[in-house]
């Protein structure tokens, strides 16, 4: 019940903002087909995390794809390492399921329906629909911490799941916090505060950029390094990082390529264009608008094509180089912007 509460909250203020008859679509005066670089999905998605998929028959899209065992029946993909699956049901319970058999190793009852997690070096840092976060030990079977951060009662279903930097955790909190934490010593975690707005609030992005962290809200980008904190604000849609930049993807349409200072470096502005997804690697930047036009530009934002891969009526996932959208797949390598 407390998760349908969150879901009809975020679908119903997502539906408002677009349910206004003044609202304008970004046609462009050119697109090009993108059939030679798209195929079927072999399966139907019916539930994305901001890791991976899972599909209709139980096995999920991670970072190698389609798998090819299921997760078991009301399981959800959440994340995975080289070694193991996460899943998680609507009980609270989260399994581990070793990649090389397709077996449960563990079956944890958090009793509270798991958002994000990640695992790495035989430990699980993960955060409960409740704002709950900590981090479990596989091996001893045992959890090395466990906290409760602020409730929200509406949050952007995208939610960051946690990760792991040397010895320490990052967890992204609901709330729009960042815990910096030793899994082995938490008396010593440290809170960043990113913003705090009073709903979808919760980082939506978090990742590694060289040295530093970036992570995001829907209002607000900040990189932490050794120089202190960064902000940038604005209506974000996405942010990816790549190419060595970071790029943000605004409401309003426009691209911005930023500088680990969070310097503006370029910017290009495609009128009316509402994103729904954004990559960028291998010295292109990839936008896909939300009426499907799938925009691929040079790394500095100065070239660019656009393709058309039809009208985007379910939530799109980017995994490596692959875009999942409706039943498609599109290997976005083969696709320029020259």
């Amino acid at each position: 019940m407390r998760r349908a509460k969150i879901i009809i909250a975020a679908l119903t203020a997502l539906w408002l903002l677009s349910a206004c008859s003044s609202k304008k679509y970004f046609e462009p005066e050119k697109s090009l087909s993108a059939s030679f670089a798209t195929h079927a999905l072999n399966g139907k998605i019916v539930d994305l995390t901001r890791s991976g998929a899972t599909l209709h028959d139980g096995r999920y899209i991670g970072k190698a794809g389609e798998s090819r065992f299921a997760l078991g029946e009301g399981y959800r993909y959440l994340n995975e390492n080289e070694s193991y699956v996460l899943a998680g049901n609507e009980e609270g319970v989260l399994k581990i399921i070793d990649k090389s058999s397709g077996e449960p190793v563990r079956a944890v009852a958090f009793h509270i329906p798991i958002i994000a997690a990640s695992i790495e070096n035989g430990l699980v840092a993960y955060i409960l629909q409740d704002n709950t976060f900590g981090v479990y030990e596989i091996e001893g079977n045992r959890k090395l911490l466990e906290s409760k951060s602020e409730r929200t009662l509406a949050i952007d279903t995208r939610a960051a799941a946690p990760i792991f930097v040397g010895a320490l955790v990052v967890v992204p909190t609901l709330d729009g916090k960042l815990i910096i934490v030793d899994p082995h010593n938490s008396e010593n975690a440290k809170a960043v505060y990113i913003s705090s707005e009073e709903n979808f609030n919760n980082v939506i992005y978090l990742k590694r950029f060289g040295n530093f962290l970036v992570a995001a809200t829907p209002k607000k980008l900040v990189v932490l390094g050794a120089g202190g904190k960064r902000e940038y604000g604005a209506n974000i849609s996405e942010v990816a990082v790549g190419n060595d930049a970071l790029y943000l993807f605004t409401k309003e349409g426009e691209i911005i390529k930023l500088n680990g200072a969070l310097q503006p470096m370029a910017r290009k502005k495609f009128r009316f264009a509402h994103y729904s997804a954004a990559a960028a690697f291998g010295g292109k930047v990839f936008a896909l608008d939300q009426k499907g036009s799938l925009i691929v530009l040079s790394a500095d934002l100065d070239r660019y094509k656009i393709y058309d891969v039809g009208d985007v009526n379910n939530p799109p996932l980017i995994i490596g180089k692959l875009l999942y959208k409706d039943g498609k797949v599109i290997e976005l390598a083969k696709l320029g912007y020259q």
